[in-house]
């Protein structure tokens, strides 16, 4: 396929209006990154695999098992906070319980 010089301009010109819509709009996202309660915030199976010291198929096994709640977005895993807190309040010991509150408390867990 042959372009000539004006249509290659208008691609051109496209595609970086395109960008500049692209960019504003993270701008916009990134500026409303502290709306979110800690409740709200969403974890992924590399965060949660960290969070809890497990592994992802642990993760699958509580997730089949139905003792963690979750949800898929496009073939993605993520878990809510307020879910995570109620698994580890449910199944974890106090200790743990206690380390975990900890973490939220001082800002370690969830930055």
């Amino acid at each position: 396929m042959y372009l000539d010089n004006n249509d290659f301009v208008l691609w051109m010109e496209k595609l970086s209006k395109k960008l500049s819509d692209i960019g504003s709009d993270i701008k916009v996202m990134m500026a409303t990154g502290d709306t979110f309660t800690n409740d709200d915030k969403l974890l992924d199976n590399q965060d949660m695999a960290f969070l809890l010291k497990v592994s992802y198929r642990t993760l699958q096994r509580y997730r089949n098992s139905g003792k963690l709640r979750y949800f898929l977005v496009r073939h993605k895993t993520f878990y809510r906070m307020a879910d995570v807190k109620d698994f580890i309040q449910s199944y974890a010991s106090k200790k743990e319980i206690v380390m975990f509150n900890k973490g939220i408390e001082e800002g370690k867990i969830l930055k």
